[in-house]
């Protein structure tokens, strides 16, 4: 099944999935950042919310 593309949220909010353009939309608002910022945290920290979050410093 394709992706929804008025998807707007996250599938699983515990994980950053940078390939779907929806989920980067949503974690580059809620988080505050550029995309290139998520998904440099991402590839630093993994994929886990909680670990990217400890690695931009955001709450």
């Amino acid at each position: 099944m394709a992706d929804d593309p008025n998807k707007r949220g996250p599938q699983d909010r515990t994980r950053i999935n940078v390939n779907e353009p929806h989920e980067v939309r949503y974690w580059t608002q809620t988080l505050g950042v550029t995309e290139a910022q998520l998904r440099s945290a991402v590839a630093a920290a993994g994929v886990e919310v909680k670990d990217v979050r400890v690695y931009l410093g955001k709450p």
